[in-house]
């Protein structure tokens, strides 16, 4: 029996390393920016923020509907209150008689209604909420666009470290490759120590290379996972590569148009310029008078004992209007207008640089794209040229008329050729998601 446990305790003990090691999901570009939409909490702040802000619509709506309140009351008279006649006994005394009055218990249902015919603050509330409304929605969308061009640019950034990996990987399979190679050279008296010391020194070198790119891919993994807001122990891998998809020439001739146009967050600007307009309308409304109408039904009952019946209510109904006008307020109204101005010219120059900052964004994306363009196609040339100078000197090495140097040189230029062409084409796709996302665009296919 003992055995028996031993055995499984040791089972058990191996098998848990294997149970625990989770395989990595892998995640579409397109799926990542899913996961992110659903999971970012501040996207779900704004979602809950134009909530709110459609409730306040519905709330300024309320104060325009009419109004009912039901109110009911019972009053039981601990001592019932008295009034004075002249002592009618004794004419001529200035006594006076104590008569009481009321009953023991008193009942009284009461329903009053109240309708607003003219309240300008009202009025322009009811615009204003509106107006808020389509503010929180078009700051939901800022966000929208914000979170999807995160997730884009910290994929792009996991590609870009798994081409880099890749390529250094590819690099030191080479140079070790090499290095076998040289050392059967060196053996049968083909080439000196000396190319074999080089041949050496050249993995070695690469080694820190090859490290240094597999951490720069596990932290570019964590920046995706934070972006897409899961949490760091989940194991994931990205399915996809650094594929360059080039904006269309239409686009950039108009982006500055689109982005002044389609920017969610100058169209918020905007907005918020016409609530604050109409916060001065809803001000200056105070000025103006406030008529209402309104109307009441009553019934009541008064008793000595609480046999109650529907025969001693008695009805009483009234209607009217009711007409206010604010005379003096300690300029108080003034104050407020002229604060209420003052945040319109406020959200005016806001809207302003906005724009000018706009504009600037705009031009140096627009800049960088076509930087970028013009490195990709430079370096689709450069890579061919390193790749063909790489293997005629591994050619030459190999049939003794070249040196360890020149491979070494060549390989050296493959590599810096493919890590400039791989970061062009990074560098032109997060420029791209930024400008989608300046653009007010969410492209379908990212």
């Amino acid at each position: 029996m003992q055995k028996i446990i031993i055995i499984l305790l040791a089972f058990f003990t191996l098998s848990y390393p294997l149970q625990s090691q989770q395989a990595a999901r892998l995640v579409t570009l397109e799926q990542a920016v899913a996961i992110g939409l659903q999971n970012n909490r501040d996207l779900k702040s704004a979602r809950l923020e134009v909530d709110r802000a459609e409730a306040r619509v519905r709330e300024a709506w309320g104060y325009a509907l009419p109004s009912l309140d039901l109110a009911g009351r019972y009053t039981r008279a601990l001592e019932r209150p008295v009034f004075f006649l002249p002592d009618f006994a004794d004419p001529g005394s200035n006594r006076t008689v104590a008569v009481q009055i009321g009953t023991e218990h008193a009942f009284d249902v009461t329903l009053s209604a109240r309708q607003t015919i003219f309240n300008s603050t009202v009025i322009v509330g009811v615009g204003a909420a509106h107006v808020y409304a389509d503010v929180s929605h078009q700051l939901y969308r800022q966000k929208e666009l914000e979170t999807v061009a995160n997730v884009r640019k910290a994929f792009y950034s996991v590609l870009l470290a798994g081409e880099v990996r890749t390529l250094m990987r590819a690099n030191l399979q080479n140079a070790e490759e090499n290095l076998r190679n040289v050392r059967t050279m060196t053996t049968q008296g083909l080439v000196s120590e000396y190319d074999q010391l080089r041949a050496e020194v050249g993995v070695e070198n690469l080694r820190p290379e090859v490290i240094r790119a597999e951490n720069n891919y596990a932290l570019s993994l964590d920046v995706l996972r934070t972006a897409m807001g899961i949490g760091v122990s989940e194991t994931i891998d990205v399915d996809g590569s650094l594929e360059h998809r080039r904006v269309p020439e239409e686009i950039l001739l108009s982006a500055t148009e689109l982005a002044l146009r389609d920017n969610p967050g100058l169209q918020a600007l905007k907005l918020q310029i016409e609530v604050n307009e109409a916060f001065v309308s809803a001000e200056r409304s105070n000025y103006l008078p406030i008529l209402s109408a309104f109307g009441t039904l009553q019934y009541q009952a008064a008793k000595n004992t609480f046999a109650i019946s529907t025969n001693d209510f008695f009805r009483s109904a009234q209607v009217g209007f009711s007409l206010s006008f604010n005379i003096f307020q300690g300029l108080q109204t003034n104050a407020k207008v002229d604060q209420a101005v003052i945040e319109v010219r406020k959200s005016e120059e806001q809207l302003a640089r906005t724009e000018t900052d706009l504009r600037t964004a705009v031009h140096s994306l627009v800049l960088q794209l076509r930087q970028a363009q013009q490195r990709i196609d430079a370096q689709e040339k450069t890579v061919e040229q390193a790749t063909r100078g790489y293997r005629l000197a591994t050619t030459r090495f190999v049939s003794g008329s070249g040196t360890q140097l020149e491979v070494n040189d060549a390989q050296l230029a493959l590599t810096q050729a493919n890590v400039n062409r791989i970061q062009a084409i990074y560098d032109y796709l997060v420029a791209s998601a930024a400008l989608d996302q300046i653009l007010g665009r969410m492209p379908e296919k990212q």
